[in-house]
């Protein structure tokens, strides 16, 4: 099975441009709202229509501009799940199930709106209305209506993004359990950093239209390799650098010199590590001396769980300061104070 997207479409203010393919698994889209994610799930469902490019999943051309093939959204056999859902309101849980089922008789419309029913725990829900379901019984029917027409791709555009925080981590749940029994391709939209580590397998992060890098998800967390890449997984600090030598670097940002555990790639002019990569050590003759570093606090907020710590290097009002995130364990700290901070060195990176 494979998944191939190669377009280009110009929307006169916004130019989209992707080139990915996928063999297996779930495909995550990551980034900020208008970047191009929907966009890009809207020309594989056939909703738009590229300028240029070609999309064939699992051998079926869906798209070529230079063959002139353009199959039309009914033929090309995606489950959609939009953002808002899109249930009919004047249509009943069951028509809007049946709505994508066509070619069938009524006794099998009514075999598979009953199944599905069945698997989002909503039997006897057929003859209600959208507007009397919860917001969580409103995105099971989306989920069934997406899945009853057997799609080969299942298209799920930030399905989460209007429940409350328990229901979403129910959802969530019952969702891996759908993909685990699916058997075609998934591609998963998302602004969620979380979200897409749990749920995706491969990540490609859009900017401004771009989306050209798959990466496979634990690589991507772990070393970043731009500016997007880092900012859109979350990472807090990162600083414009003087390569050393191999391994060391001088942080212009924070005043401090570093060293990675791997050699530093050509051309590469930041490094960044996140949070919870940086600790506060109450006993330095626990550690080596290297990538230790005696900073004062300038900042603490509380979060739920963990204290949000902002160190900076004194020596120069110009350096920025560095977040930590650490556990409530540790005693009270105070602005003003100066703490011993280890940078664990397998968790800086590097990047153009």
């Amino acid at each position: 099975m494979s998944l191939i997207v190669d377009i280009e479409k110009d929307f006169g203010s916004f130019f989209l441009k992707v080139n990915i393919e996928q063999e297996n698994g779930v495909l995550g889209f990551l980034g900020e709202s208008g970047c191009g994610k929907s966009m890009t799930l809207k020309c594989i469902a056939g909703i738009i229509k590229p300028d240029k490019g070609k999309i064939i999943l699992n051998g079926r051309v869906f798209f070529d501009s230079e063959k002139r093939i353009n199959i039309p959204p009914q033929e090309r056999k995606v489950g959609y799940l939009f953002q808002n859902y899109a249930l009919f309101p004047h249509m009943t849980v069951k028509e809007n199930i049946e709505i994508g089922l066509v070619n069938l008789s009524k006794e099998e419309k009514n075999k598979i709106v009953k199944e599905y029913l069945h698997k989002m725990k909503l039997e006897g829900f057929e003859k209600r209305y959208p507007h009397q379901l919860s917001g969580g019984q409103k995105q099971r029917i989306a989920f069934a209506r997406a899945l009853a027409c057997n799609p080969e791709i299942l298209i799920l555009d930030e399905p989460f993004s209007a429940l409350d925080y328990h229901l979403k981590s129910n959802m969530e749940n019952e969702l891996i359990d759908v993909i685990k029994d699916f058997k075609g391709h998934i591609v998963y939209v998302t602004h969620d950093i979380s979200e897409s580590y749990r749920i995706c397998d491969h990540i490609v992060v859009f900017n401004k239209g771009l989306g050209l890098n798959k990466r496979f998800k634990k690589d991507l967390f772990k070393h970043p390799m731009s500016m997007t890449e880092a900012i859109i997984t979350g990472c807090k600090n990162i600083s414009e650098i003087d390569i050393i030598d191999e391994k060391r670097v001088f942080a212009k940002d924070w005043g401090i010199e570093c060293i990675l555990s791997d050699d530093i790639a050509d051309g590469a002019k930041y490094i960044g590590i996140r949070s919870h990569h940086i600790r506060i050590v109450q006993n330095n003759l626990q550690f080596s001396r290297e990538n230790l570093f005696e900073l004062s606090i300038v900042k603490v907020f509380e979060s739920s769980f963990t204290y949000i710590v902002y160190v900076q290097n004194l020596e120069n009002e110009n350096f920025s300061a560095i977040q930590l995130e650490i556990n409530k364990n540790i005693e009270p700290l105070k602005v003003g104070d100066k703490v011993l901070v280890k940078f664990d060195e397998n968790c800086l990176f590097d990047f153009c």
